[in-house]
């Protein structure tokens, strides 16, 4: 799976959010300052060529829509991340968060929470 640049996981974020989209949707759900029709155009293109989207042709107008859902891109890509950052232990990446104090004990506590239940079933 290709990494995806910053302006092409924009695009995506609001395709999954859409679920299906003309360009001029994708556009319409940028915030202001919107960028040009044909940058959007040109980066959702990108998106269909690393296989992120699939197109259907309608007239002359394509529509777009997910190929890739947002949980595998996230699973991929934060496994990565933790692998790269983290020595590959999420341990070291959730005492990272709680050592930067941007997790609180009720955050905490709700993963927790989260793994137990996981273990039960």
């Amino acid at each position: 799976m290709e990494r995806l640049t910053t302006q092409e996981e924009e695009a995506m974020l609001i395709l999954w959010r859409l679920k299906k989209a003309f360009v001029r949707d994708v556009l319409e759900e940028y915030p202001e300052p919107k960028p040009p029709y044909t940058t959007v155009a040109s980066t959702v293109k990108n998106l269909e060529r690393k296989q992120y989207v699939k197109s259907r042709k309608y007239g002359n107008m394509f529509e777009y829509k997910p190929a890739v859902t947002e949980e595998h891109y996230k699973k991929h890509f934060v496994s990565g991340f933790v692998q790269k950052y983290f020595r590959n232990s999420y341990s070291d990446l959730v005492s990272f968060f709680a050592r930067e104090q941007a997790i609180s004990a009720g955050e905490l506590k709700e993963i927790i929470r989260l793994i137990e239940n996981r273990k039960r079933r």
